[in-house]
């Protein structure tokens, strides 16, 4: 690991956040290059990096749409990513208590899968592995931003590492540094925060039937219940309830957590007979007023973090990573700075979009799905319903689903950067 003892260092790039987002995009800029010099990058990270640990029950998940598995493809990782991931062929949406339902099926749309469900440990693994083969991209970890000074020219970073100050510069700085990100309050850019006072339990169980690669979303009076499928029939819960409800759902027994879990989502799997570990995190929506400023993006959750209805967070951050490697690819080969104004607008306005509409998607989803009102609820059956029956509607919720709705960057349509 390397320790740095100068007072100052050159990059072209620092990506502040070594997590799936930050680590995500040094795999897509690592290959790029300024006429034979590759481009020099630094991550910087305050939590050490730990080694591969041996799979478990309790492997934590995340889903990946169909624009993010393409992705992970063109830059070569997913052969390493799809050896701890199962496939998304169906998925089933209804609402509890009420009649309507929608279906959606992978080879109605012409795919193998509308997604993945994969260990975030294979997915970190894949990339830390690609990393260490990148003789341009160098970890300083553990390490933690402390300053920011942006010039015309350049910007320097300021980091603590061994209790020693070092300053960095680069040509820009990428933050993505998760949803309490320190890069974006020391560019002074403030977040609009949203609490939907509920919280998610998260957990692995194994329903009694096979799963049959299908996803459930089930929609009730405290929240999204979702269950995705994993390898050796076990499946990833997402619980919403209403915080109040937490410590004692959090404190039941296996057996009470299992029989409260199977009245709410039913018995389409048989009954549930084991649940691993379970853990809980808050939801609410937080989005940064912008995601600029001179020499500087934010991306991820710094950003931009979601409810997981839909499950679209961490796939919004991957098409972060396509568009923002394609821009800075298209200055260098225009033979601009990378962290030109120019660029950097054109990421935002391509990105705006993108993120609006699957903000609006989820948060109207939540609202509409947490609507007490009789009136709206009969109106969100008969839309259920809706989608089932009009194929348009149900190939425009896939899209959005999958991820291929709208402008696609260049890696999401199989195309290399080099």
């Amino acid at each position: 690991m390397k320790h740095y003892t100068s007072e100052k260092l050159d990059y072209d790039i620092i990506i502040v956040g070594g997590g799936l987002v930050g680590a995500g995009l040094a795999c897509a800029l690592g290959e790029l290059s300024s006429g034979d010099d590759k481009l020099r990058i630094a991550i910087v990270e305050a939590i050490p990096f730990r080694d591969a640990a041996q799979p478990s029950y309790d492997d934590r998940n995340i889903a990946l749409s169909q624009a993010s598995y393409r992705i992970f493809s063109t830059l070569g990782l997913w052969p390493d990513i799809i050896k701890a991931a199962t496939p998304i062929e169906s998925i089933y949406i209804s609402n509890r208590g009420h009649f309507g339902a929608a279906r959606l099926h992978a080879k109605d749309h012409g795919v193998d899968a509308l997604g993945f469900v994969a260990q975030t440990r294979a997915i970190g693994e894949a990339f830390k592995q690609r990393i260490q083969n990148l003789n341009n991209v160098e970890l300083i970890c553990p390490a933690s931003i402390t300053a920011l000074d942006i010039n015309d020219d350049h910007a320097n970073v300021t980091i603590a590492q061994d209790n020693h100050d070092i300053t960095l510069s680069c040509a820009l700085v990428i933050g993505a540094d998760g949803a309490k990100s320190k890069t974006r309050e020391l560019l002074g850019i403030a977040s609009q925060q949203h609490d939907h006072g509920q919280t998610a339990i998260v957990a692995n169980v194994t329903p009694e039937k096979p799963h049959n690669n299908a996803a459930y979303e089930r929609f009730t009076d405290s929240g999204p219940l979702a269950l995705l499928p994993m390898s050796e029939q076990r499946c990833a819960l997402v619980y919403t309830v209403w915080h109040q409800q937490v410590e004692e759902i959090l404190n039941l027994s296996d057996e009470e957590f299992l029989e409260r879990l199977s009245t709410r989502f039913g018995d389409r799997l048989g009954r549930l007979v084991k649940v691993g570990k379970r853990s809980s995190y808050p939801l609410a929506l937080n989005k940064a007023e912008r995601t600029l400023d001179k020499r500087a993006v934010l991306i991820g959750n710094a950003a931009h973090s979601l409810h997981p209805v839909a499950g679209q967070g961490f796939n919004l951050g991957v098409r972060d990573i396509a568009v923002l490697a394609e821009t800075i690819n298209d200055a260098l080969k225009r033979n601009l700075d990378i962290g030109n104004e120019t660029s950097l607008n054109t990421f935002q306005q391509w990105r705006r979009n993108d993120q609006q509409r699957i903000i609006s998607f989820t948060e109207g989803l939540v609202s509409i799905f947490s609507n007490p009102l009789a009136s709206v609820k009969l109106l969100r059956n008969i839309g259920l319903v809706g989608v089932d029956l009009l194929p348009p509607v149900k190939r425009l919720l896939a899209r959005q689903t999958m991820g291929i709705a709208g402008k696609q960057p260049r890696l999401a349509r199989g195309i290399p950067l080099r």
